[in-house]
């Protein structure tokens, strides 16, 4: 793991830790690829976040779960749904496009996003009235 995403990891870990309680991480690192997995608790809240770094691309997925209902999460796999929402139809053509989207509603509403950084994941939930 260079430098750079060892960085980026501690970033994520350290604000990780001064804005939820019960952090807990685990990285996996190879030469080709870099995981953060990291969970903890906001308020009635649990936060899951996964970070994947490989070859100059990044996969997020940062998700907000009462339970196990999914209130919020935003990733940027190549969801079929997200495909069909950004190019009206599905096809080989997109198959594994990473498309920045929200989940919410336990999955049942998606919509369109920017790409999502762990920072600006962090003020989005602050600025959310979730009973916590």
């Amino acid at each position: 793991m260079d430098k750079e995403i060892t960085r980026h990891f501690a970033d994520i870990v350290a604000l990780a830790q001064a804005t939820f309680e019960q952090t807990e991480y685990a990285i996996d690192a190879t030469p080709e690829r870099a995981i953060l997995r990291l969970e903890a608790n906001y308020g009635q809240y649990r936060i899951l976040v996964t970070e994947l770094v490989s070859a100059g691309m990044r996969k997020y997925r940062y998700y907000i779960l009462r339970e196990n209902w999914v209130e919020a999460g935003f990733d940027n796999s190549p969801d079929p749904r997200a495909i069909r929402l950004k190019y009206g139809q599905i096809g080989p053509e997109f198959a594994g496009e990473h498309i920045p989207h929200l989940h919410q509603e336990n999955k049942i509403r998606l919509s369109l996003t920017e790409e999502m950084t762990f920072v600006s994941f962090i003020d989005w939930l602050k600025k959310q009235s979730l009973n916590i």
